[in-house]
């Protein structure tokens, strides 16, 4: 039987919630923590808006999201609802009976629908053809790059404002490699906001497989499946339809999946798929500066298999892209120092650290969902262990589910820390929060349906009663 027979067989399942958790007195304190995490959203909506008011300083219209008020049905409305209540009525024993590649491209269809119905809530032109097309996004530059290698090398002089012909924020923002996929897009036949749209929410949707692929490689395949119709029903889905950022985070999220695989050998080329995870990780890098902290993942799957042999072609893959850019005349570290003054002469210059270092959380806890946080409290539980585990190789599949979702909050906390993601942490921190929701595969059988049902109702409340122009 070869490599890929076998990991196409369920492995044998243990334990999905790491006792004690499993009675009546944990059901409570997940509902406890789901309700700390709505006290959390309502201080910093109430707080958000005296801010706001006073003086105006937040830069949001509905804080602490990048909203306006604006409650509205759509086009999308029908197939949203549709999708939600599929997924909550038949995705937690589709997840269990499905064959294992039959559900990936189940639950990868079954996202881009859920993303796609979301966006489409504001219609074809309003949702997806017209959100790239914006003045602070990146199509607007198109046509700056018909010489690329002069636009790469001189990429840094328009990035601060006051210089002629600065770029918009969000090519301003990031690393060119964002903004050269749009011009390849084009270059292929395929301009316009309606296909670079398509491209996020199809390869948005891509992100959820991948982080099945690896938690069936670092955990078991039992939970794999616990956690797919979590990871379907995402409430940040509202903001990956459609921005750039769903499509950071499929890219960051198939780098860590295949360095799973490779470090778990469940791969015929374990090298190959190495090399492979650090081209996607170089890429990475060139897609968003902030997005250098999804290391933390990488390094958390190195500890949990507890090896160190795909760092080879890991680091030789992840070579390549900074150094074709570099070759092209880009300068990461210099464009990184000029973005920090380019931060500070606009909103985040403005945006008070005192209030976003934590309301910053408020908006992950919207994009993540409450099922996400009940879950996260059960692998804050179970870490210690875990922890402890870590060098006999004791850990059991829970409990290295537990390390890896506390490594994502690390990289998430480092980037609240850090000052550079005041605001709209609802849509930029996509590539960390994906890694949180299979916290919610530790949360007992009895009200799961329950927990998916809050999912959805999140991601649709949302949607429906805010503008949040992604």
């Amino acid at each position: 039987m070869t490599t890929e027979e076998r990991s196409d067989r369920i492995r044998p399942a243990e334990p999905a919630v790491p006792t004690p958790a499993t009675g009546p007195a944990g059901r409570r304190r997940d509902l406890t923590a789901a309700a700390a995490g709505v006290l959390l959203v309502a201080v910093a909506i109430a707080v958000g808006w005296v801010i706001q008011e006073g003086d105006g300083s937040l830069q949001v219209h509905w804080p602490p999201l990048l909203a306006s008020w604006d409650p509205h049905v759509g086009p999308g409305t029908p197939a949203a609802v549709a999708v939600a209540v599929a997924a909550v009525a038949y995705g937690p024993r589709l997840a269990v009976r499905l064959p294992w590649r039959r559900l990936l491209l189940t639950c990868w269809a079954t996202s881009v629908a859920w993303i796609l119905s979301l966006a489409l809530i504001e219609g074809w032109y309003r949702g997806i053809a017209r959100r790239l097309t914006t003045k602070h996004e990146y199509l607007r530059v198109i046509d700056r790059f018909d010489d690329i290698g002069a636009a790469l090398r001189g990429f840094t002089d328009h990035i601060v404002i006051g210089p002629p012909g600065n770029w918009p924020a969000h090519v301003a923002g990031h690393p060119p490699g964002a903004t050269l996929t749009f011009v390849g897009l084009d270059r292929a036949g395929l301009g316009g906001g309606a296909w670079a749209g398509m491209w996020c929410i199809v390869l948005g949707g891509s992100a959820a497989v991948a982080v099945m692929v690896a938690l069936r490689a670092l955990t078991d395949e039992h939970l794999a499946r616990r956690a797919a119709p979590f990871l379907v029903l995402a409430p940040f889905a509202v903001w990956t339809g459609t921005s750039a950022d769903g499509y950071f985070a499929a890219v960051a999220a198939w780098s860590v999946a295949l360095l799973a695989l490779a470090a778990t050998r469940t791969t015929r080329h374990p090298a190959a798929a190495a090399l492979g995870s650090g081209l996607l990780f170089g890429l990475t890098c060139y897609l968003s500066y902030g997005l250098t902290l999804i290391a933390v993942l990488p390094a958390a799957v190195l500890v949990l298999t507890r090896t160190a042999r795909p760092l080879g072609p890991l680091a030789l893959g992840a070579l390549v892209v900074p150094v074709a850019f570099t070759l092209a005349g880009f300068n990461w570290w210099e464009a990184y120092h000029l973005l920090v003054e380019r931060y500070y002469q606009g909103a985040g210059g403005t945006r008070p650290y005192s209030y976003w270092v934590w309301a910053n959380l408020a908006c992950t806890t919207l994009a993540a969902g409450l099922a996400t946080v009940a879950g996260l409290r059960r692998a804050a539980g179970a870490a210690p262990a875990a922890v402890r585990g870590l060098r006999p190789g004791t850990t059991t599949a829970a409990q290295r589910l537990a390390l890896l979702t506390s490594a994502a909050l690390l990289a998430v906390a480092a980037a609240d820390l850090s000052g550079m993601s005041k605001a709209e942490t609802e849509r930029i921190w996509q590539p960390f929060v994906v890694w949180l929701m299979p916290a919610a595969a530790l949360l007992p059988d009895t009200g799961r349906r329950g927990w998916l049902a809050a999912q959805a109702a999140v991601a649709l409340t949302v949607n429906h009663l805010l503008w949040t122009g992604w």
